[in-house]
């Protein structure tokens, strides 16, 4: 049947069991927009305040369900305001399809009103991305881009679509899902892309040598890294850990590839990793990485890392064995495949000296408590055992991020989502909205400081028009207290524009917003407040005062070696 390129833009969609974009209109997508106005009974949009509110959010439901992400925006800044979101997807591997529009063909190249060059500004930071100009390949194309998103290492895709595009016909004819995998035509189009559909059968003779190894071990570590929790490959992680029986240190986007509470987890590594952690890093003599890329934040001194270990990296994508660290050993493969494989032919093993020694560090901070202001570590208790343990839970970026993954245990993939690659502030609101859109029956807070929530409090609008309950706290010590914190300890106390002694008035803010805020300055407050916002069911925010100089604990210097703690 023949049919304009904005509802073939639209079938395609229902085809991929699309549910749910989130996006802004403008001139040049208005074709895609007037079309979308006929499927609103069956595909949901999300109005934002921002596109880059979009991006986020679409992001957040990608990674709370483990589906593909959709956002909507128009040509020019439009575009580019996804930029932010594009580049933390990407840094993340997080499946989202981007879809824009661009001016019509006759306008293309003549800095016409609002034309940018969006498929070349995100060429670096998208899986794949596409410039349409021609109604017929529409289709495969949209096919092609869900299949790229999230086959081998997931990641967001960026498709423009001219204007005259969406507005010419076309034949369409329907490719229900199941079916895509086996098109040869679709499949003739991701080999000329250089995509698979699978990722790479691991190699038997890798297995073998890492079963030796393994064998060999006395002093045994396990990184739990975000490859595990993009391959949901949870359970094989944690029938492996278990088989072995060895400590696990998390990433920030391991979080939920080992159930925080569960007796291997030694917590956090890196930069403000737990001392056990680091210790056993420091003290094994086998240490292996499943889906971590070994980022600056953890391998924080890649020639030191793991000195006295053989080192074995899993990965699902060839380009990140030995880009940071040097291994002696590597699989390339679906963690979840690997992690079958090893287990099957696995003895079970048992290693209690190693573990006492491991866990004779500690695997969580104290703090002081009492005062006139809150801890984090007093916050994140409170919310842990008022709020249901299944509760997801997003951050935006800075000292609130490492105390939520400090002191909050995420037991699930998706449970957690933050910016661990591109460390974007603005990010956790947008992502909790998806996140509660595209999880309604589960409680989703979101947690942020005060320089953070500035950056994309405008979202509490769009909270409040859809009505999508998502609890926010703030840690206000009225300063960046991420970069206060490397001021305080490496710039000689020269606290130079971080300082936040302004407005707004966050309660105030979120009343004006049509939701409740209430300021919490101790544990009592505190805890009827959460009370509150649970009863409320409706968009809260919740004001937590912490002091100015409390730090993130432990702290290991940039480029230092992992045991060289500045702060314990």
């Amino acid at each position: 049947m023949k049919m304009s390129g904005a509802k073939i833009l639209m079938e395609c969609l229902l085809e991929q069991e699309v549910d749910t974009i989130f996006g802004y209109p403008g001139g040049s997508i208005l074709n895609v927009y007037d079309a979308l106005y006929e499927y609103g009974d069956r595909i949901r949009h999300i109005l934002t305040a921002h596109e880059q509110g979009a991006s986020h959010a679409a992001d957040g439901y990608a990674r709370s369900t483990g589906k593909v992400g959709v956002c909507f925006a128009t040509s020019g800044p439009g575009a580019t305001n996804l930029t932010t979101g594009i580049a933390t997807a990407y840094l993340d591997s997080s499946p989202v399809v981007f879809i824009t529009c661009n001016v019509s063909e006759g306008l293309m190249g003549k800095d016409t009103f609002q034309e940018v060059d969006i498929t070349g500004i995100t060429m670096p930071i998208t899986k794949c991305n596409y410039l349409v100009r021609d109604v017929t390949k529409l289709a495969d194309i949209i096919r092609e881009a869900f299949a790229i998103a999230k086959s081998g290492r997931p990641g967001p895709v960026l498709i423009d679509i001219l204007k005259n595009v969406t507005a010419e016909e076309a034949e369409y004819t329907p490719v229900p899902r199941s079916q895509h995998f086996n098109s040869g035509r679709l499949q003739a189009l991701l080999r000329r892309a250089s995509h698979d559909f699978k990722a790479p059968e691991p190699d038997e003779q890798d297995i073998n040598i890492m079963l030796d190894m393994i064998a060999a071990s006395k002093k045994p570590l396990i990184i739990c890294g975000g490859g595990v929790v993009r391959g949901r490959a949870h359970e094989e992680f944690r029938a492996f850990a278990k088989k072995m029986d060895a400590p696990v240190a998390i990433t920030v986007m391991g979080a939920g590839g080992i159930r925080g509470r569960d007796p291997l987890a030694t917590g956090m590594i890196g930069m403000h990793g737990t001392q056990a952690s680091n210790m056993a890093c420091d003290s094994c003599d086998l240490l292996i990485a499943v889906g971590c890329r070994f980022s600056d934040r953890v391998a924080l001194n890649p020639q030191s890392f793991a000195s006295q270990a053989k080192i074995v990296q899993i990965d699902i994508d060839r380009a990140e064995i030995n880009k940071n660290v040097r291994t002696d050993h590597h699989i390339v493969g679906d963690a979840k495949r690997v992690l079958q494989l090893l287990g099957e032919r696995m003895d079970q093993m048992e290693h209690d000296e190693w573990k006492k020694y491991v866990f004779s560090f500690p695997t969580e901070t104290e703090y002081d408590e009492g005062g006139e202001t809150l801890t984090p570590k007093q916050i994140l208790t409170a919310i842990a055992r008022l709020v249901p343990q299944d509760a997801m839970v997003a951050t935006d970026v800075g000292q609130h991020q490492m105390w939520a993954i400090q002191h909050f245990r995420f037991d699930y993939p998706g449970q957690l989502m933050t910016s661990g690659g591109f460390g974007t502030m603005g990010f956790g609101l947008g992502a909790a909205i998806g996140a509660k859109v595209g999880n309604p029956d589960k409680v989703v807070i979101h947690i942020t400081g005060d320089g953070s929530f500035r950056m994309n409090c405008n979202e509490l609008c769009t909270e409040q028009y859809y009505d999508i309950p998502v609890i926010t706290f703030i840690f206000n010590n009225g300063t960046l207290g991420m970069v206060r914190q490397w001021q305080n300890l490496i710039y000689n106390k020269h606290f130079s524009q971080t300082t936040l002694d302004r407005a707004p008035d966050f309660v105030k803010l979120a009343e004006a917003n049509g939701l409740r805020g209430r300021r919490v300055c101790n544990v009592s407050e505190l805890e009827a407040a959460i009370k509150d916002a649970l009863e409320w069911g409706h968009g809260y925010v919740v004001d937590c005062a912490i002091d100015m100089d409390e730090m993130v604990r432990p702290m290991v210097g940039g480029g230092s070696h992992i045991t060289q703690f500045i702060l314990n």
